[in-house]
């Protein structure tokens, strides 16, 4: 069994308060775990209006798998038009 894990630093630049961060967040992350059955959480820069860090994971039998799946869903993010990818690093365990 494989775990894969990535982080993904995103810049939210219509972002004016945390309400509509948190608006734009919650539909990425309703998406990611509909479309990719993968678990998704924002994990830092909590409070911060424009920017957050999310944490990714999903966990297949197969490695290359796990990793496809984490790429195409950094792929999804990168194609939101509300959100810019700043950064993102992905591990397989």
């Amino acid at each position: 069994m494989f775990i894969g894990v990535g982080q993904i630093e995103l810049f939210i630049p219509e972002s004016g308060s945390l309400k509509s961060k948190r608006f734009v967040l919650k539909s990425i992350k309703t998406k990611v775990r509909n479309k990719f059955n993968a678990s998704i959480a924002e994990v830092a820069n909590n409070e911060k209006w424009q920017r957050t860090t999310l944490g990714i994971s999903t966990v297949s039998n197969d490695q290359k798998m796990a990793s496809s799946v984490l790429n195409k869903i950094v792929n999804f993010i990168e194609n939101d038009y509300r959100v810019e990818v700043v950064d993102f690093n992905i591990e397989i365990f």
